[in-house]
């Protein structure tokens, strides 16, 4: 076991690993997720089938945050299962770094944070979100309900001159 940084343990999977890999810090897992402008969140249906759809999420309070309607697909899905897996990276062979955070959402209500949020929001990507009851104002006057992903484990897949597979676990 191998502490990479300040943030959780970092362990690095020798199984998936070539022999010089080194875990993937934390920090560096990190920057990835602030950075990242498309995410994949991976949701359960009623049915138990996997439901997958890209979103934009921001990092606000040690968390992935994202927003989506009560009548979405995904929106059923939270409220009968709050397990849930995101993932963002890229799709080359030899070169990058993919980061996988599984866990389960809690739904944002409070004013302060719901701001905060949306000005990330505004920073990132140039979306006005306007604050609606205890969400954000969606289409038709609905409410978009916005959740945080409380990590329980995280994993970086690396390419490059070495291969690696390093996990997290989330207090």
């Amino acid at each position: 076991m191998t502490t990479a940084d300040s943030g959780p343990e970092a362990v690095l999977d020798s199984r998936f690993s070539t022999t010089n890999a080194e875990p993937v810090r934390w920090s560096d897992a990190l920057s990835l997720l602030e950075e990242a402008e498309i995410y994949w969140l991976a949701t359960t249906r009623q049915d138990g089938q996997p439901s997958v759809t890209p979103l934009l999420m921001v990092w606000f309070d040690d968390a992935l945050v994202f927003c989506t309607g009560a009548t979405e697909q995904k929106g059923h899905n939270l409220d009968r299962n709050p397990r849930v897996t995101v993932t963002t990276g890229n799709n080359r062979y030899r070169t990058g770094t993919d980061v996988v955070i599984e866990g389960e959402v809690e739904r944002i209500t409070d004013q302060g944070s719901l701001r905060g949020i949306a000005d990330l929001f505004k920073r990132k990507y140039d979306w006005d979100f306007q604050i609606k009851d205890e969400g954000f104002q969606g289409a038709e006057d609905t409410v978009a309900i916005v959740y945080r992903v409380k990590a329980a484990k995280g994993f970086a897949f690396q390419r490059g001159d070495e291969f690696g597979q390093t996990r997290w676990r989330f207090g």
